[in-house]
């Protein structure tokens, strides 16, 4: 073992320049430890602690050695983190969103600053959104939460207001009917099924208005093309599809597998209808087939009555008993009138 040397090694002033370095600084106890490095020796000269001076030596091997502070005390910062976090907390509540779906749904919501979340409420309410709906839209989309307004939404608020044409007074209803639209690219998506739109026929009397923006947010390959092809499929020229989904624009919104196809069947085989029904009314889509469409189709079975669709189907069910019960009595009213007359036949 080495031996420290017999006398401390001279003390001599700090600069930036000598060979002394400063090994820590405690924020409880002010302990200054200067090290004099010598060829492999490390000595450290001076230690004050308190008032007291005191002198010791050490010595390593090699130069790379030395002695390792121990560790500081980090001081707690004035701002805290935790705080801010459960105040963007307490925010996401007083809008009705579900923060523990928000942060799962989106993890940069953990890192985001509470005035980054603030812009974007900022944002749709200047288009006229009120806060109870900002709400319900930011709880579906929790994506939006972290968004730039200046560079996601006003974007698409442009697109609705110039390209589409869309007058701002309808913005609001257009977003509360599909708040998708806001998390839609408008080079990737809105635009290319607006063009598509455009040219289909939803133009001049026909245009995209607050209520068939939604179509908007459907893919022209995978959604709205399929759709129009299996209307074709089943025999109605392509003219008068075009026809019965400009006055309907909802039939490409529907599923083929879960509205069009059991819907169709049930037309063909249990109504023993023709779909050259359809084109006149193309609304007989939108009705339910086990709250609606099957029930009163039945009534008027056991009744032996006939109705079309849209005498079946647009009118209420209070107004649909009492037309019932109308072709009832009229029916009993002719029956008796045939007797009366088919009596007077026989009269001699």
């Amino acid at each position: 073992m080495l031996n420290p040397p017999k006398t401390p090694p001279p003390f001599s002033p700090i600069t930036p320049n000598s060979s002394y370095s400063r090994k820590f600084h405690s924020s409880s106890l002010t302990i200054v430890e200067w090290t004099h490095k010598r060829d492999t020796t490390t000595y450290p000269v001076k230690s004050h602690l308190c008032g007291l001076t005191r002198i010791k030596y050490t010595q390593t091997l090699s130069i790379k050695s030395s002695i390792s502070p121990k560790p500081t005390k980090t001081t707690i910062p004035t701002t805290d983190c935790g705080l801010k976090f459960r105040e963007k907390l307490l925010y996401l509540e007083q809008l009705k969103i579900n923060p523990t779906k928000a942060l799962q749904q989106n993890p940069n919501l953990r890192s985001a600053h509470l005035e980054t979340i603030k812009s974007v409420e900022i944002c749709l309410n200047s288009m006229g959104i009120e806060r109870s709906a900002i709400g319900r839209i930011l709880d579906m989309h929790p994506k939006l939460l972290t968004s730039d307004p200046y560079t996601d939404l006003y974007p698409i608020f442009d697109f609705l207001l110039n390209e589409v044409a869309i007058p701002f007074n309808d913005i609001r209803r257009c977003i509360i009917r599909c708040p998708r639209i806001l998390v839609s690219s408008v080079e990737k998506q809105l635009n290319p099924t607006f063009q598509f739109l455009k040219e289909f026929g939803f133009s001049g009397s026909n245009s995209i208005t607050c209520q068939t923006a939604v179509l908007l947010v459907y893919s022209v390959e995978h959604t709205l093309t399929p759709k129009i092809d299996y209307l074709v499929s089943l025999g109605i020229a392509r003219n008068n599809v075009v026809s019965m989904i400009l006055r309907s624009p909802g039939l490409l919104t529907f599923s083929i597998e879960k509205n069009f196809k059991p819907k169709v069947e049930y037309l063909l085989k249990e109504m023993d209808r023709d779909v050259g029904e359809l084109k006149k009314f193309p609304q007989y889509f939108s009705f339910s087939l086990e709250g609606k469409i099957k029930p009163r189709h039945k009534l008027l079975v056991e009744h032996g009555f006939t109705m079309s669709l849209s005498e079946m189907l647009k009118v209420s069910d209070g107004e649909f008993y009492a037309r019932l019960i109308e072709m009832r009595l009229r029916l009993v009213e002719n029956k008796q009138l045939l007797y009366v007359k088919l009596g007077t036949c026989f009269v001699p």
